[in-house]
């Protein structure tokens, strides 16, 4: 049963609910990196969006949106934007990210908006990646 099944709009999950379904420990170590470097705790919200129906997680320092996260069974997927002013930077970052990183990144759509990039945590190494382009968009407080 995929996530959007699981839990309708009207059926919030709970954090341990969410943990449950992603199951890995990348999770709580990226919700505890936005905590430690961002002061950013976990919001859920139910989106009607098409290709990701039901609830995510997003995260936000202030009026900045650091990323959102989507339930997958036994990992998350963070969906990272890069804005057209920090192309340079996030290249420049990209150098040190894996391999699938890279792909993820050349394989988006550069947009007036930036582009959106749906990074699968599914090893530490992601997790690094996704720090990394976080550190473009917004500098940790750490």
């Amino acid at each position: 049963m995929t996530w959007a099944e699981l839990y309708s709009e009207a059926a919030r999950p709970t954090l341990e609910e969410i943990d449950a379904y992603a199951h890995t420990p990348l999770w709580p170590q990226l919700r505890a990196y936005l905590a430690a470097a961002y002061g950013a705790g976990p919001r859920l919200e139910y989106s009607r969006c098409g290709l990701e129906p039901g609830w995510n997680v997003k995260f936000r320092r202030g009026s900045k949106s650091l990323c959102t996260v989507y339930l997958r069974p036994g990992f998350v997927t963070a969906m990272v934007s890069v804005a057209p002013k920090d192309e340079e930077a996030a290249q420049m970052v990209l150098l040190t990210c894996t391999a699938e990183t890279q792909a993820v990144y050349h394989r988006s759509a550069a947009s007036k908006m930036g582009r959106w990039l749906m990074l699968d945590i599914t090893s530490p190494e992601m997790l690094e990646d996704v720090k990394a382009l976080l550190a473009v968009r917004v500098k940790p407080a750490e």
